[in-house]
């Protein structure tokens, strides 16, 4: 079984027991949360598409760590102008691992 989740702005397609990172939210680690977010929900060919979500759908999860992924370097230049900017970026993450999902 199988279902599509919406957290962060972002959509993703989990199964039970996949270990995931999402954007972080704000929970402790060893914490279950619940995703009430479910577009969809499919176990085999059936499929269940929500308009936008399935109604009574619930994704459960277990909060397993908290970190920052790695840098991104951000390089603009404008050639012949003098201007040069570097600049970086860490996201910061919540490492889940999905539970049960009932439909």
């Amino acid at each position: 079984m199988y279902a599509v989740i919406k957290t962060g702005g972002k959509q993703y397609r989990v199964y039970a027991g996949e270990k995931l990172k999402i954007e972080q939210i704000p929970a402790d680690i060893g914490q279950e949360i619940t995703l009430d977010q479910v577009l969809a929900v499919g176990e085999g060919d059936q499929i269940k598409i929500g308009a936008p979500l399935v109604s009574g759908a619930v994704v459960t999860a277990k909060v397993l760590a908290h970190g920052r992924h790695d840098k991104v370097r951000i390089f603009k230049m404008r050639r012949r102008k003098h201007y040069q900017k570097r600049q970086g970026h860490r996201q910061n993450y919540t490492e889940i691992q999905i539970g049960t999902i009932s439909a």
